[in-house]
């Protein structure tokens, strides 16, 4: 399989880049954290080839980008830039291979530096229990841009939880997070009016554990019950008053609630504190 995986950086013309079994003993300082930039790649371009066994990739120019990549008109319901700036950034890829159903998938988590390299840690997923799946032949893959560097690039894998929560508070002002156990998404360029395919929008990452555990706790039992539903409390309505949104991913189940920044008749005291707490969670999250 390493092989397999370094084979392909030998295609793409890639060096400097490894697996994390090839992680050098000398870690030449501390490690800090990465900014990085979700990109939504596949909206834009398709692969030509895609590897059918586990490999990871660093595009560094859009020479190189267009040789494996065939660029087309934008195919997602969210319109992004596709411009990659490659005298500030490299595009920086993982593929899991091919797999014989739906329901994988693979992330980017964090990415971290010292003095000597970068290492961009990642997790694979698969089928969650009770996940509908079909026959289809599927190649998940994720995209982000890291700050152009010259040191040496290493992908190391680790086991994450899937889970994760998104919250949003919409209408003048549109902001929307993920929260995960291992980081904090802030989505970019969010526009009410869409149907929030979280998926297509570029976002910016910033580590941090735990976020995903901690809010779950704040959640009310009567939206836990509604598990895998969607509710609305209230009319909100991004044009007038405007409310807040709340998604959670747990397993194979989605729940979608959408509550009414005025206070209802349909809200009950929980909902109404639960309300509140997402708007203070997303203020601290704006301040920091």
């Amino acid at each position: 399989m390493k092989k397999l995986m370094l084979s392909l950086f030998i295609a793409f013309g890639f060096s400097g880049c490894s697996l994390n079994d090839d992680l050098p003993t000398d870690t030449c300082g501390e490690y800090t954290n990465v900014a990085f930039t979700g990109f939504p790649l596949p909206c834009n371009y398709s692969i030509k080839e895609s590897p059918t066994n586990p490999a990871f990739a660093l595009i560094t120019s859009e020479e190189k980008l267009n040789q494996f990549f065939t660029k087309h008109s934008n195919t997602c319901s969210v319109v992004s830039d596709p411009t990659i700036d490659f005298t500030k950034y490299y595009l920086a890829a993982v593929f899991s291979g091919e797999k014989a159903t739906t329901g994988y998938g693979i992330k980017i988590t964090s990415i971290v530096e010292n003095g000597c390299q970068v290492i961009i840690n990642y997790f694979e997923n698969g089928p969650q229990t009770g996940e509908t799946t079909s026959p289809t032949k599927t190649y998940p893959s994720d995209y982000v841009l890291i700050p152009k560097t010259s040191k040496s690039v290493y992908f190391n894998k680790t086991t994450e939880n899937k889970d994760n929560i998104v919250i949003g508070s919409f209408g003048t002002v549109n902001d929307f997070y993920q929260l995960n156990d291992y980081n904090i998404l802030k989505f970019l360029n969010i526009d009410a009016e869409e149907s929030y395919t979280f998926s297509q929008y570029k976002y910016s990452a910033t580590i941090k554990r735990g976020e995903y555990t901690l809010f779950l706790k704040s959640v009310p039992t009567e939206i836990l019950n509604l598990k895998g539903q969607t509710k609305t409390y209230g009319s909100p309505d991004p044009a007038n008053q405007g409310g807040v949104y709340f998604e959670l991913h747990q397993g194979a189940s989605t729940t979608k609630i959408y509550i009414d920044n005025n206070d209802t008749a349909d809200q009950s005291t929980e909902v109404k504190a639960f309300k509140k707490a997402i708007k203070d969670k997303i203020l601290l999250l704006k301040l920091n």
